[in-house]
């Protein structure tokens, strides 16, 4: 008895420390053979072209009057970060249609020679709720590998990376498991070691179709 109530208190007070740099839970995201089989289930159901059309409306729109989309969607746009942002809570959509669109992003983006870099789960106490972040984190594959040093050594023109549209981040945030929103970001480099990224409407356009 003495080990079961040692074990809570520590618990408790692992949730009482949790922050942004100290989780209470983190582990890594692994979807059970029944997850799998409902997401290709999923995939071919109407929600699936909804989601997909929705979203394309809705950058349409932007792109020409960014005061008249839906107001459950905000679109990022800086000169490093480009991206969209879904607030779920504000539409009627279901927790299994939203994580099924969570990994249908990441399997799209995949699609476009890619690599995973980490799929994480990571759980804080929050004043008001529990708050739990997914996420996946993608890089673009490189075509080659070369070692700097040696190159200027060699007196060869350097060559660049091709980062494509940049690093890849979606996050799905949950607050007391409820979904809240989904956040898909790509973030490019301004640096001669890097190709200039690719257009973000080309992303958007190819994650979507």
């Amino acid at each position: 008895m003495q080990e079961l109530w040692s074990y809570f208190k520590n618990l408790f007070n692992q949730a009482e420390s949790s922050s942004p740099s100290e989780p209470l839970i983190h582990e890594m995201i692994e979807r059970s053979e029944a997850e799998r089989e409902d997401y290709d289930q999923w995939k071919k159901q109407l929600v699936c072209r909804r989601l997909q059309d929705w979203l394309n409306n809705q950058y349409a729109i932007y792109c020409v009057a960014p005061d008249d989309i839906d107001e459950a969607l905000d679109f990022l746009d800086t000169p490093s970060s480009k991206g969209f942002v879904v607030h779920f809570f504000k539409t009627r959509y279901s927790e299994r249609d939203i994580q099924h669109f969570f990994d249908y992003l990441k399997e799209q983006v995949l699609a476009l020679n890619y690599r995973t870099q980490i799929s994480d789960l990571r759980t804080y106490q929050r004043p008001d709720w529990v708050e739990t972040v997914q996420r996946h984190y993608l890089k673009p594959r490189p075509p080659f590998m070369r070692k700097d040093v040696e190159l200027k050594a060699s007196g060869l023109p350097l060559e660049r990376f091709d980062q494509r549209f940049g690093n890849v981040m979606i996050e799905m945030d949950l607050r007391n498991e409820r979904p809240h929103y989904l956040k898909f970001r790509a973030t490019s480099y301004k640096d001669h070691l890097f190709t200039e990224a690719e257009e973000f409407r080309d992303l958007m356009q190819a994650i979507l179709v």
